[in-house]
This record gives structure tokens, C-alpha cells and sequence, in this order.
């Protein structure tokens, strides 16, 4: 009888599930479950408006696609509960929930539903940037010698200054809270009914580290008075390795779902770091590009180098014994969906009607056509801040070069082109502090839906770009992670390395460099490059005085 294992990842607009056999990868079926409360951004049930920065999520929406997509994929199939080994899931992160003991989160009480810092506090709110350059001030003052494992600087999409925040902003909900943790780790808890800490989470995002855990109460009351207190206390307990068995699925998820009780549940993972057992990735010289709503550049290395200004690294967080690093742009996909919803033309806007095709398809189709630096433009991809090298929530998004003979495919594919600058200088830093990358593996929805993009990335960082065929890389690694709980012993397998070996997806179409192509580009990096350093290391701050006075306008 065959086995299977279930992957599940949950998206920012949606929750997306596979049903993998253990044997070869193969993709049975698929299912995905859009979440009704969608991104919450303007605000609240009651019409009470949210301040600039906030990003938020309804937690029933992730428990609602528990119920709906892993009976989809038994009645898709015909499998039977018996042939699922383990399940596997992924979350975007950092997505923070502030909970009770018993893991409910606080906005399923009725006197938070209107309170914003009782929901899921998604990845990208960067509302929480004010209390990200407190720990970074304070941390460069007081010679923290953990900062140099995460880039030099914490992010503002992390649990930390989230958690500050809401210390700083909401005090009521910071002492209700009994445990802020990681999405990724609240939906395993809530399969399991056991609270886990997956590695993956906890020293990426929340200032952990294997040896020497949290840092010192001394650091956080001088962050905060009084913030020492309770913080690591609320940062949970019981941290598991990757791939570990987080637990078996209770009776209550059994009947919920329609699976065995007691099925393997594997422990939490961040979504881009699942993609990368899926994509074949199983050792230093490869790097993963995730090109999505945001993109990621992900790889592992056996030394365990310091890398200024990108996400740090994590011993053990994606593959055992290697060193996993992340580079991150906070908008990709992001950044082509706002201009074909804001700015595209009338013209292509009837012509998508008429021609029954995407506005995107529409464009792209347009700007195929032309060659590099035909536009005559040049853009910043910082439409939602920059995450990597500047890790700088306040940086805008700009394009240099319009005129009135500027179209709208003149626009649109100079911000393709800036999305992969962006990557490119992330790259760069990976190579200049000693990390070799000798392949680049693309997985997300952009790098199926969108030839052009992918020829522009190959072009740009002059390197082939190999597609893995998986388009849900995230849900296909939970799976093979899932595959690890259940063990060789439960129809799985014993090593995460195993089930790459057997369960990868294969490569659908590689991009090569065009040399012509790639003179151009290097010729336009240089001017992005100036433009990257002037706005982005303060010799301008316009950027902040407008957001400073966009902020004053809306109060």
C-alpha cells in the first residue's frame, strides 16, 4: 500500500495543501482555501482605522483551512487515513500571536475582537519599526555580541520589536498574553496539542540562539523598564529541532480533518525555508530565489560566516548541521500587483477585458518586447521598505527617468528590473563575506507564471537560473519534513537528506544569461547602486521626511 504525507502552508492571502507520495514526490493533488478576513491594513470590525504600518490576520481563518483542504485532498485522492504518515506545515514569518496558556489567541475573546494587537500580527506590519531601532540602538551601545549573527541589525518584521510594541503601545494585551509565539509553531501547537518552538522560528526571528538562548534581562530593561520581566518567560518553552516529531494529532483535529489520531505532526517551519528540500537543495554552493509576493534568497554553509545586513543565521534552521542564511526583499510580486491595480492604463485595462487575460499577461507581453534600458528608466524596489542590506522600514519606493512618452510597459518592467537589482545586492553581500554560490534554484508563483522575469533575473545576476517544476515548493518540503516525524519506522524516512533524495521536485526550465543583455544591466546596477546608497545610507532623507509627514497629516 503506498504512503502518503500531507504538506500544508499557509500564505498571506491563503492557505495552500499537498498530498505527496513518500516513494517519489509525486503531487497527487492540491487544495487551497482563501482566507475570508484576507490582510487586515485600513481596519478593525468596528470601522476604527488602523495607524500607517499595520498588517494583521485573523487566526479562524488558518484553523478554517484545517478543515477545508485536508478533507479536500482525502476526497480529491481516495486515499485512505491509514496511508498518511505525516503532516508537515510552513507560515509566513514573522506572523505573531499573542495567546492564553491554552494557546487560544487573544482576539477570540469578545473584549479584544476589536483590539488590533490581539490578532495574527503579519510578517509585513512594519508599524513596530520605532521599537526595532530602540533594540538595534541599545544593542549597538551595549556591544550585544549577538548582533552580528543577524546582519547587524533586527529587523522590525521580527517577534521582538513586535512583542515591544505592543509593550510599549498596549499593555493591557502584553500582560493578558501568556505566550507570544510564531504562527508557524501556534498552528502545530493547535494539531498537536502541545506547544512547541520549532529552530526554524525561534533563531531566525526571535533572538535565540542554541547555546546561548535569549539575551540577558539586564539587555531587555535597558531596552524598556520593565520589560525584563515577563519577556522570556512569554517567549514559550519546549524548542525542538527541525524535522522533529512536534507530536501526534489530536482527537479533536482527527475528527476535524478526517485523519488518524496520533498522525505525526512535524515541527514548524518558515514558509521560503520549506521550498528548500523541495527544490532538490541539500548542501553549501546553492541558493534558493524566491520570487512571490516577496522574494527571498535562501542557502546554507558549513561555517557559520556573519553576514552584514542580511537576515543572519541559523545553526540547524532549515538542513542539520549546516548554517542557514536568508536574504529578504520585503515587496516582489507586491510591487507589480499595486501598479497594475493603481497605474496601469486605461487602454490595457480594456484590453484585458476584452482579451480575457490578466492586466499582468497584458504587460508583460508589452514589455517582452523591449530591450534593456529601452524605457530609459530606473526604480527602487522599497514599495514596502527595504528589508535586506538597509533593513529599513521607512524607505520609499521611487522611478527616476519618466517623461511624457513614458508607457505603461516602460514602467512596469523597470520595476521587474528593480526587483532584481535588489536580489542582486543581496547576492553580493552573500559573495563578499566568503559564501560561494555556484547555482540558483527559483521556485514561487512569478518564476512558472513569468518567462520575461526570470530572463531579467538571469541577465541580472549573470548566472543560470534553474526553475524547479514544483509550484507549491512550501507545501511540498512540509510534507518531506512531515515524512521525517513520522520516521523510516512510520513509512517515512529517518533524515530530511533522505526524503531529498527521493521526494524532489524535478527542474523545469533553466534561464540562461544573454551577454548583451547582461553588459546593459551591469551598466543600469551601477546607477540603481548609486541611487541604493544616496536615499539608503543618508545622504537624502527625503524619504523620512515624507513618511513623517504623511504619519502627522493622517493623526
Amino acid at each position: 500500500m503506498e504512503k502518503y504525507s500531507i504538506g500544508i502552508d499557509f500564505g498571506t492571502l491563503s492557505a495552500r495543501a499537498v498530498l505527496v507520495n513518500v516513494k517519489n514526490g509525486k503531487i497527487l493533488s492540491e487544495s487551497e482555501f482563501i482566507y475570508p478576513h484576507g490582510v487586515i491594513e485600513e481596519s478593525m470590525p468596528d470601522g476604527t482605522l488602523l495607524p500607517e504600518g499595520f498588517s494583521l490576520q485573523h487566526p479562524e481563518d488558518y484553523l478554517d483551512a484545517l478543515k477545508k483542504v485536508i478533507p479536500e485532498l482525502l476526497k480529491n485522492t481516495g486515499v485512505e487515513r491509514s496511508q498518511i504518515v505525516g503532516i508537515g506545515t510552513d507560515f509566513t514569518s514573522s506572523t505573531m500571536l499573542s495567546v492564553l496558556e491554552n494557546g487560544t489567541p487573544l482576539c477570540f475573546l469578545p473584549e479584544y475582537k476589536n483590539n488590533p494587537f490581539a490578532y495574527a500580527i503579519l510578517w509585513k506590519h512594519h508599524a513596530s519599526q520605532k521599537a526595532a531601532d530602540r533594540i538595534n540602538l541599545i544593542a549597538r551601545k551595549t556591544n550585544q555580541p549577538w548582533l552580528d549573527n543577524f546582519g547587524g541589525k533586527i529587523s522590525s518584521e521580527w517577534g521582538i520589536p513586535k512583542l515591544l510594541q505592543i509593550y510599549q503601545e498596549n499593555r493591557e494585551i502584553y500582560d493578558r498574553m501568556s505566550v507570544w509565539i510564531e504562527a508557524a509553531d501556534w498552528i502545530v501547537w493547535m494539531l498537536t496539542g502541545i506547544e512547541s518552538h520549532s529552530y526554524s522560528t525561534m533563531e531566525f526571528k526571535t533572538i535565540w540562539d542554541q547555546q546561548t538562548g535569549f539575551p540577558t534581562k539586564d539587555f531587555f530593561r535597558k531596552v524598556e523598564a520593565g520589560f525584563e520581566e515577563k519577556v522570556i518567560d512569554k517567549l514559550g518553552k519546549n524548542f525542538l529541532p527541525v524535522a522533529a516529531k512536534a507530536g501526534g494529532l489530536t482527537a479533536k483535529m482527527a475528527e476535524m480533518t478526517g485523519l488518524s489520531e496520533g498522525t505525526p505532526v512535524s515541527t514548524g517551519m518558515v514558509d521560503a525555508y520549506a521550498s528548500l528540500p523541495a527544490v532538490g537543495i541539500d548542501q553549501p554552493g546553492k541558493m534558493l530565489l524566491i520570487v512571490g509576493t516577496s522574494v527571498c534568497e535562501i542557502l546554507v554553509e558549513q561555517e557559520g560566516r556573519n553576514i552584514p545586513g542580511l537576515c543572519g543565521k541559523a545553526k540547524d534552521g532549515i538542513l542539520p548541521g549546516f548554517f542557514a542564511h536568508e536574504g529578504a526583499q520585503s515587496a516582489g510580486g507586491d510591487i507589480l500587483a499595486w501598479f497594475v491595480n493603481h497605474c496601469c492604463s486605461e487602454e490595457y485595462v480594456r484590453e484585458s477585458r476584452q482579451r480575457k487575460v490578466s492586466r499582468h499577461q497584458i504587460l508583460t507581453e508589452k514589455a517582452e518586447k523591449m530591450e534593456p534600458g529601452e524605457s530609459g528608466l530606473i526604480a527602487l524596489d522599497w514599495w514596502n521598505g527595504n528589508n535586506c542590506i538597509l533593513d529599513d522600514m521607512y524607505l520609499s519606493g521611487c522611478i527616476l527617468g519618466m517623461t511624457l512618452s513614458t508607457r505603461s510597459e516602460d514602467i512596469y518592467r523597470a520595476l521587474m528590473e528593480s526587483i532584481a537589482f535588489g536580489t542582486r545586492v543581496n547576492v553580493e553581500q552573500f559573495v563578499k563575506y566568503g559564501v560561494r554560490i555556484n547555482e540558483v534554484l527559483a521556485s514561487g508563483g512569478i518564476c512558472k507564471k513569468n518567462p520575461l522575469m526570470m530572463q531579467i533575473y538571469a541577465d541580472v545576476l549573470n548566472i543560470p537560473i534553474s526553475v524547479s517544476k514544483v509550484s507549491q515548493g512550501p507545501a511540498l518540503g512540509s510534507a518531506m519534513f512531515g515524512t521525517v516525524a513520522a520516521g523510516k519506522d512510520g513509512g517515512g524516512y529517518n533524515t530530511i537528506f533522505e526524503a531529498v533524495t527521493n521526494m524532489k521536485a524535478p527542474i523545469e526550465k533553466v534561464y540562461y544569461p544573454i551577454p548583451q543583455h547582461v553588459q546593459i544591466y551591469n551598466c543600469l546596477y551601477e546607477e540603481y547602486r548609486k541611487l541604493h546608497d544616496y536615499f539608503g545610507l543618508g545622504s537624502n532623507r527625503v524619504m523620512y521626511h515624507l513618511h513623517d509627514m504623511k504619519e502627522k497629516v493622517r493623526r
